[in-house]
């Protein structure tokens, strides 16, 4: 029996990694011809948008978004997820519409080929050192003011406790927000982690396990200051937080709690 499982597993994990490789390959000459001029960047984010769609439909693993509140595409937001596994770049790109900008470590654009499309589409930060954190703080209110909405990642890296207990939130995304005063939005991601955990920690693991995404109502930030900033950032801590708890696995009946079903950008889960 523990064969047969462990067979599964690796068939299943080789299935999804050529999945996730193969769209990639065949949209990489176009990528690549994309990011050489700014004014392409939108259609390059759209293709990696198409890919993420296309590898998480041939997971063939139940995903499912609920949205707590109807999406203004003319609105720019600061979404502020928590960070659990690899996948959680791609369940955004697949989920929430326009074009957006994401603030990442470095580490990603020394990844093959990904590196160089992600280097140049979205903001690349080094937390360790001041001057990098400095530049993708500049880079992020300017991509405000562009008029596009921002994806960062407040714990600013995988926890070893992901899905569980968050860690204590980085002030970034918090002050940006308020300084340019856009809406922050708090997303939850449950099960990413079950699915795909952290690769650093424990290799490449691909397990096979529903997926769901809570994208939260906007906290508004007009009239806020930076001395809000604490309150703003410990209530965004809050409503993710309480969302993991109430998505942890019940011993008691063997099972995750219910999913909903999956509604289209801007109407509530049904």
């Amino acid at each position: 029996m523990k064969v047969l499982k462990y067979l599964s597993q690796r068939i299943y994990t080789t299935w999804c990694c050529t999945w996730f490789i193969a769209p990639f390959v065949v949209a990489y000459p176009f990528q690549a011809i994309l990011i050489r001029k700014q004014q392409w960047h939108r259609h390059a984010h759209n293709l990696n948008r198409l890919w993420s769609v296309i590898f998480l439909r041939m997971f063939l693993t139940p995903l499912q978004v609920e949205w707590r509140f109807k999406f203004d595409p003319k609105q720019r937001y600061v979404f502020t997820p928590n960070h659990s596994s690899y996948l959680d770049i791609p369940m955004i790109l697949r989920s929430i519409p326009g074009f957006l900008n994401f603030v990442g470590k470095s580490s990603l654009a020394k990844v093959p080929l990904w590196g160089k499309v992600y280097g140049t589409l979205y903001i690349c930060v080094d937390r360790k050192s001041a001057m990098s954190s400095a530049k993708s703080y500049i880079q992020s209110k300017k991509t405000l003011d562009e008029g596009r909405s921002l994806v960062i990642f407040p714990e600013g890296t995988i926890p070893p406790t992901a899905g569980e207990q968050l860690l204590e939130f980085k002030d970034g995304p918090f002050k940006i927000a308020i300084e340019k005063q856009v809406p922050v939005v708090p997303v939850t991601m449950p099960y990413n982690q079950h699915f795909m955990p952290d690769v650093e920690e424990v290799g490449l693991k691909i397990r096979r396990h529903p997926l769901k995404m809570i994208v939260h109502e906007p906290i508004a930030t007009e009239g806020m200051t930076l001395e809000d900033l604490p309150a703003l950032k410990e209530r965004v801590f809050h409503i993710i937080q309480q969302e993991l708890t109430k998505h942890n696995y019940n011993k008691d009946v063997n099972r995750y709690s219910n999913h909903q079903k999956i509604s289209a950008p801007g109407q509530a889960g049904v």
